[in-house]
Order: C-alpha cells, then sequence, then structure tokens
C-alpha cells in the first residue's frame, strides 16, 4: 500500500491559519485574490505537480504542497516583483498569504526552493502538467458561464533575452561561451524615429531574444494557446501546433485570422480540410497576380467574413502589450529557451486569470479605465456567489 503524501504544515488548521483569517477575509469578499480562489479548484492540480518530485511526497523531507509554490510564481508575475522579493511580498501581504495556503505566523518557502520546482517543470512532464493547468482554468471558467467568440487570431510576440550584450562581445572575444545560447537575433525591421538633430530617420531595430505565438480568442481576449521557440522562428511554422492545441479545447471556432505572416498556402489547405474560414490578411500578390489562379482570392478579399476578421486582428495586440506593460515579458526573466517557456506560460495565465475574473465577476486588479477607454461588459454573475459562504 502506497504511503500518504505528507507536506509541510503550514498552519492552515491553526488558530492563526483559517479561523484567523475569516472576518479579514469577509471584509474583502471583493479582491482579486479572494476572487481567484473562490472560482478556480486550485487543489485539483496537486496530484499532478507532486509526481514531478523524486520522493513524489512519500519520501524523503516532506516537501511544501507544489500548488502553494504554484501559487506564490503566479503571485510573482501578478505583481511583476523577482522571485526574492514574493517571498518578502506574500510574507507581507495578508490577502497574498491567505491565498497560497500559508498561516498568519507561518514563514513562507525560500526563493530557492521555488527555483528547485522550476527546475522540475524543464524536466520530464513539467511542460505538459502546466499546459493542463493552463487549459483547465480555462474550461473551469466556462463552466461558470465564460462565453469564448467565433475567431481566433494568430500573432507573435517577442521578448529580448536577459544579457548585457556589451560583456557579451567582451566575453565571447575572450574565447568564452555564450550566456545564453538559445537566445538568437530578432529583426523587428525598420522604424521611424526622430533623431537628435529633431529630423526624422529610418531606423533597422534589431535585438537578441525569443519568440511566443500566441492564439487569441476574440472578442474574448483569452489566450488560449502559446507556443515559445527562438526569436528567429517563423509565424507560419508556428500554425500547426496552435491549432492542434485550439482543437483540443473544443473551442466554438469558426475562422482564423492573422497578419500577413500567416498567408501561407498549407495553412489555407489546413482551414479548408477542417471546414474553417480564413481571415488571415491576404499578401497583395494573391489579388494581383496575371492570370486566372487569382479570382478565388478576390472573392475571399471581398466577403462580408474576411473584412470582418480582419478588421479584429488588432484585438491580438492587447494581450501582447498588457504582458509587457505590466507583468515584465519586455525582457526574459531567465537563461534558455525551455526556462522563457515557463515565463511565457505564467505570463499569459496572469492575463488569461485577470480576464476570467473580470467577465465573470466584474473584479478587477486594477481600477478599471473610464470614460470612452472604459470596456463595457456585462459580468456573468450579477453578484459574488461566494458572498454566503466565505
Amino acid at each position: 500500500m502506497a504511503k500518504k503524501r505528507r507536506y509541510v504544515d503550514t498552519g492552515q488548521g491553526s488558530f492563526m491559519g483559517d479561523f484567523a483569517y475569516r472576518s479579514f477575509i469577509e471584509r474583502h469578499q471583493d479582491h482579486f485574490l479572494v476572487a481567484l480562489d473562490q472560482l478556480f479548484d486550485w487543489d485539483v492540480h496537486s496530484e499532478a505537480f507532486i509526481e514531478l518530485y523524486q520522493g513524489k511526497g512519500r519520501r524523503g523531507r516532506p516537501p511544501y504542497d507544489p500548488m502553494l509554490i504554484f501559487k506564490m510564481l503566479l503571485i510573482s508575475y501578478l505583481y511583476d516583483v523577482s522571485e526574492r522579493d514574493v517571498e518578502r511580498l506574500v510574507d507581507e501581504n495578508l490577502i497574498a498569504k491567505w491565498f497560497v495556503g500559508l498561516a498568519m505566523d507561518a514563514n513562507p518557502p525560500d526563493h530557492s526552493t521555488l527555483s528547485a520546482f522550476k527546475r522540475r517543470l524543464v524536466q520530464g512532464q513539467g511542460w505538459e502538467t502546466l499546459v493542463a493547468v493552463f487549459d483547465d482554468l480555462l474550461q473551469q471558467a466556462r463552466r461558470h458561464g465564460l462565453e469564448m467568440g467565433s475567431l481566433q487570431v494568430m500573432d507573435s510576440v517577442h521578448t529580448q533575452d536577459n544579457v548585457n550584450h556589451i560583456k557579451e562581445k567582451g566575453r565571447i572575444d575572450g574565447g568564452g561561451k555564450p550566456r545564453d545560447p538559445d537566445s538568437r537575433v530578432v529583426n523587428k525591421g525598420k522604424r521611424r524615429h526622430v533623431a537628435a538633430d529633431g529630423k526624422e530617420q529610418q531606423k533597422l531595430v534589431q535585438y537578441r531574444g525569443y519568440k511566443t505565438h500566441a492564439s487569441v480568442n476574440v472578442p474574448s481576449l483569452i489566450v488560449t494557446s502559446i507556443e515559445p521557440s527562438m526569436g528567429n522562428t517563423a509565424d507560419n511554422k508556428a500554425f500547426v501546433a496552435l491549432r492542434a492545441h485550439d482543437r483540443g479545447l473544443n473551442l466554438p471556432v469558426t475562422t482564423y485570422g492573422g497578419d500577413k505572416a500567416y498567408d501561407d498556402t498549407d495553412i489555407y489547405v489546413r482551414l479548408e480540410q477542417e471546414g474553417l474560414k480564413s481571415g488571415i490578411t491576404l499578401r497583395r500578390f494573391r489579388t494581383e497576380k496575371r492570370d486566372g489562379n487569382k479570382q478565388p482570392w478576390i472573392e475571399l478579399a471581398e466577403s462580408e467574413g474576411y473584412r470582418k476578421a480582419v478588421a479584429q486582428r488588432y484585438h491580438v495586440e492587447q494581450p501582447f502589450g498588457l504582458a509587457k506593460k505590466w507583468h515584465g515579458f519586455e525582457r526574459c526573466r531567465y537563461l534558455g529557451r525551455e526556462r522563457y517557456a515557463i515565463q511565457a506560460l505564467f505570463t499569459f495565465l496572469i492575463g488569461n486569470l485577470k480576464r476570467y475574473t473580470k467577465l465573470l465577476t466584474g473584479i478587477t486588479f486594477r481600477e478599471q479605465a473610464k470614460g470612452r477607454r472604459a470596456e463595457d461588459i456585462q459580468p456573468v454573475y450579477s453578484q459574488l456567489p461566494w458572498v454566503c459562504c466565505v
């Protein structure tokens, strides 16, 4: 008979645990972290994560419940703080401490515990386990009544590597190895900028880093699939993996959109085979051919469904912009493609959780925009379903 799982005692059942928190949480039932705790079943994934541990929670020193560590990583991305700083944040912020599952007088795990957890994620089935959590939270939100749109838009977002390239050049010139050998040159093309003399110039924008390909549902703005990759990976090469993952989610999708980087004959063939429509922006050569093959493309470009999909393509930029502005996705936290993949998943998971909570309850992490910039939504729940039972 298998031994029972053993975890570090975090004091949840003590006086300084659930009992001491009760009146405090009742006063903050509309807090974002309280909403996350009440909307989603987090503990269901502890078993999958503990399987990544050598002792499986049955042998050796009892580990922290892996969901506690997972939630601490979530908090670090939510507040955009380092994993060293999140240790202090969780210790000082009572709602964050309650959310991760620590009693008021319990010490949070050391940041090295978070690093060990990440090492487990890049080994074995760690990535698959993370994706399973990513997908399950979407399905839980849908069971609450979250509605998904029929249009999926694909695009990619770049992240600069975490390397000082002046020092890097000196290191390589001296015979050393690159600090981040997986990083690749990213070409963003020419951009207009104003020089010091006040004149406008064209400048080639290049940097080293990585790329995350994503499939975004419109109008919900939920990122349903991601594919982290090297910085020089072509966008159209990620379509198959993104579509395969979307397909497994059973989304009500009828149309796929994207910019001209996805104008690929193979993609059109795949969409047609699945009975899906295309809203991918066509390159000019499709409709300006000097032969009879251009007629189907002209008809597509003139169709109402195509024009609507192209008009909504800009929505894909919103989750990308928020990821960079509020959650540190402008620059890599870690070195190497596998650890960059962890950053990408946690970043877009946080973005999704914010959207789920807003669309289901109206609760936001930050104060909502007002006036013309305000988003007009009708939450699924007219009143918080947990108010009577916290």
